[in-house]
């Protein structure tokens, strides 16, 4: 086998400066998420829509996010990452302008879905860039426990910036501030995202699969969030998910018999990739279930306002960035992702549990600081070792698929999170009043306490799930030992056909 020859100290400043600029396209994607819910009551008052028409400016998003995810990383692939990387950028920040000018409800609505597409192309090129471009394993590590950190803490920074952009300037600059964070990226990628040409035949764009797979996830996602509004027996969240199902089938049907797999069926077939995918998926679930709920929680029962709302979130950003950090270059080396991803989830999983205890005159320490605190840690952990995983030894031909399905099971994630948790919520809620009338202001209040324990309770239960399927599906490091060795000798004898 070749040596890999020792990288120049110019070569290796320039891949940590590709890291810094796919970071900043990265926090711009995943705070996107929550940095907008903040500014939902001023918008909502400013354009004079329902509250029923509300949940749209978060649904259009989530929609063509996540149904075009698959897509988008494929392209990457395809057309050249780089190029997509940049398109990608200035797409999501003219789709953020529009929306931050928008005069009526519709226009806004519009945005927030073309914020979507580009956000579907941009999400998985970042990582892709990021995979491809390190392949040292000591920088490996350390590139992914930065970008592992920022998909853990981009929702709670989201709260955070939307929180001082509301309340200081107004809720148009929780869309404008992407246009700032877009600038920085496209002049950093214009200077270090590198440009290689393609060897070898370009494939084509596999059009039956990207058909039936964006129909799977538009189906998924949507009945998640119509499920939400109008429950789970509901007709047309029946039929979203059964047809997302029968999509679903009929896609993975076609991978096998397509000449150019949208999906090559190898990525998630690999143990260790599968268990990242499904870690992702759960975590996602118990992320934005726990963001949401402790929100209401801080805002609606404590009476914070939106700017120390964010400020609250503070101690689990410091945790998982310090934990990100200690785990990806030390610990995950040490015991790999068997136990670096379980002991996360249960990490989460006691905090999620803490949680609970809530009450209606909890203080903010301990109550609230350990269990962040526990879930930084926990996130920290989990999130850097699955991200890092789910991309290791892929082929570069299928970086931005394989980077795909990470963002993907983290946006359907949330959404079933949101949908499903949310319907356990409202439920429990539900039975304490009608249990416990006539329904004073004190009942009232008691009864959403009872609600965010239940959602908390729920969230937990997912984490201890992602923890054991983890431990059960992740290989031993011997195993991954061999894998390893076996991919990296079939590696030296393939053809490289690389493009960005």
């Amino acid at each position: 086998m070749s040596q890999t020859a020792p990288a120049t100290p110019s070569a290796s400043s320039a891949r940590w400066l590709t890291l810094t600029t796919v970071a900043f396209a990265q926090l711009m994607v995943v705070l996107d998420t929550t940095v907008v819910n903040i500014a939902l009551p001023s918008a909502q008052l400013d354009l004079g829509f329902s509250d029923g028409d509300r949940q749209w400016i978060v649904t259009a998003y989530s929609l063509t996010f996540g149904s075009l995810l698959l897509l988008g990383g494929r392209l990457s692939d395809l057309i050249g990452r780089r190029r997509t990387f940049i398109t990608a950028l200035i797409g999501f920040a003219a789709a953020s302008a529009l929306g931050g000018a928008a005069p009526t409800f519709g226009l806004l609505v519009a945005a927030r879905a073309l914020q979507g597409v580009f956000g579907a192309l941009l999400a998985p090129t970042a990582l892709a860039v990021l995979a491809t471009t390190f392949t040292d394993p000591v920088e490996r590590r350390r590139a992914f426990g930065i970008f592992g950190a920022i998909a853990g803490m981009g929702g709670a920074i989201g709260l955070l910036l939307g929180g001082i952009l509301t309340e200081n300037l107004n809720w148009r600059w929780n869309l404008y501030v992407n246009c700032v964070i877009a600038v920085i990226a496209v002049i950093g990628a214009l200077f270090f995202l590198p440009h290689v040409h393609r060897t070898g035949p370009r494939p084509k764009l596999d059009v039956p699969g990207t058909v039936l797979v964006s129909g799977a996830l538009f189906g998924l996602v949507y009945g998640f969030s119509h499920a939400e509004n109008n429950g789970w027996a509901n007709a047309v969240t029946i039929g979203l998910l059964v047809g997302s199902v029968v999509l679903g089938t009929a896609f993975v049907y076609w991978q096998t018999r397509a000449e150019h797999p949208l999906m090559p069926l190898a990525i998630v077939l690999d143990r260790n990739r599968s268990a990242s995918y499904l870690s992702v998926l759960l975590a996602g679930i118990g992320m934005f279930g726990i963001f949401l709920f402790l929100t209401y929680y801080l805002q609606l029962t404590l009476g914070y306002t939106p700017i120390k709302t964010g400020l609250a979130f503070l101690p689990m950003i410091v945790a998982l960035v310090f934990t990100a950090q200690i785990g990806s270059n030390f610990l995950l080396p040490r015991f790999g992702p068997r136990i670096m991803v379980p002991s996360g989830m249960i990490f989460a999983a006691v905090a999620a549990f803490w949680l609970t205890a809530l009450d209606l005159n909890s203080s903010y320490w301990p109550g609230i600081v350990i269990p962040l605190v526990l879930m930084g840690m926990g996130f920290g952990q989990m999130m850097p070792a699955a991200i890092q995983t789910a991309t290791l030894n892929v082929d570069p031909r299928f970086a931005g698929v394989a980077s795909a399905l990470v963002n993907t099971g983290q946006q359907v994630g949330g959404s079933l999170g949101t949908a499903l948790i949310n319907t356990f919520a409202a439920s429990a809620g539900t039975a304490y009043l009608a249990s416990h009338q006539p329904a004073t202001q004190q009942v009232l209040a008691q009864a959403q306490i009872h609600s965010y324990s239940t959602a908390y309770a729920w969230v937990g239960g997912f984490f201890v799930a992602g923890g054991i399927l983890a431990a059960l599906m992740y290989r031993s490091r011997s195993a991954n030992a061999q894998v390893t060795a076996t991919t990296g000798a079939a590696a030296e004898d393939a053809e490289p056909v690389i493009m960005h």
